[in-house]
C-alpha cells in the first residue's frame, strides 16, 4: 500500500494545512476553551447553590447537552437557531449567524458542561474550613469564591482542564459538517482534489498524533508539579 505513497502532495500543502487549517483549529480551540471554563464555571457554582431552582436549572442544561452528540448540537445550532431566532424577534427572513459564530458558539455552551463538573468537583474538594474562615472574616459569598475557593480550584483542576482542552482541540474537527476551513475540512478537499486520500489522512493522523501526545506529556508534568507543591 506504502509502495506509491506520494509524499509530494504532502510537501506541497503541509503549509497551507499548518497556517490555515490548524491555525483555524487552535483558533477556536483557544476561544472555545476561554468561553467554555467560564460559562462552565459559573454553572459549576450555580450547580452547588442553595437555591434549589438555580441548581435544578444548571443540572438539567448541563445533563441534557452531556445527553447528546456533539455533531447533531453543531448541526442543530448551524441550521436551526437562524430560524429560533428569527421567530424570537418576529423577523420574516431567518437571521444571519454565521457559520464561524455557530460553530464557536456550539462549542463554548457545550464544552462547558463538561468544564462545570470538572470545576464542581474542584470547588468541592476546597476543605469547608477555609469556607467558613472567610464567612468568620465578614467575606460575603462572592468574595470567598474569588479570593479563596476558585484560586485553588483552578490549580488543582489545571491539569484535569487541560486535559479536557485537548479532547476539544479533537472534537473540532467535527466543523467539516458546516464546511469551516479546518485542518480535516482542508486536508479532505485537497485529498479529493488530488485523489490522494491516504496520503492526506495518514498526514492529518500524524499531526493530530504528535500535537496531543505532546501536549498530554505537558499536562502529566504539570500534574506531577502542582502535586508536589501541594
Amino acid at each position: 500500500m506504502f509502495g506509491s505513497f506520494d509524499f509530494d502532495v504532502i510537501a506541497r500543502t503541509w503549509q497551507v494545512l499548518v497556517f490555515q487549517g490548524l491555525a483555524f483549529t487552535l483558533q477556536i480551540t483557544v476561544l472555545a476553551m476561554i468561553g467554555g471554563i467560564l460559562l462552565g464555571t459559573l454553572l459549576a457554582m450555580m450547580r452547588l447553590s442553595s437555591f434549589a431552582p438555580l441548581a435544578w436549572a444548571a443540572g438539567a442544561y448541563v445533563n441534557l447537552l452531556r445527553s447528546i452528540p456533539l455533531v447533531l448540537v453543531i448541526f442543530w445550532f448551524f441550521f436551526l437557531v437562524p430560524y429560533i431566532g428569527a421567530w424570537i424577534i418576529g423577523s420574516p427572513t431567518p437571521i444571519k449567524v454565521g457559520a464561524f459564530a455557530s460553530a464557536l458558539i456550539t462549542f463554548i455552551l457545550f464544552e462547558a458542561c463538561y468544564y462545570c463538573e470538572i470545576m464542581r468537583a474542584g470547588i468541592q474538594s476546597i476543605p469547608k474550613g477555609q469556607v467558613n474562615a472567610g464567612y468568620a472574616l465578614g467575606m460575603n459569598y462572592w468574595q470567598v469564591m474569588g479570593y479563596i475557593v476558585l484560586p485553588q480550584a483552578f490549580r488543582n483542576m489545571t491539569p484535569v482542564l487541560l486535559t479536557q482542552t485537548i479532547i476539544l482541540f479533537q472534537d473540532v474537527s467535527l466543523v467539516y459538517i458546516i464546511s469551516l476551513p479546518d485542518f480535516v475540512t482542508l486536508a479532505s478537499k485537497i485529498a479529493q482534489r488530488d485523489g490522494r486520500l491516504i496520503e492526506m489522512y495518514v498526514f492529518v493522523a500524524v499531526v493530530y498524533f504528535v500535537l496531543c501526545l505532546g501536549l498530554s506529556y505537558l499536562v502529566k508534568r504539570l500534574q506531577q508539579r502542582i502535586a508536589i507543591v501541594r
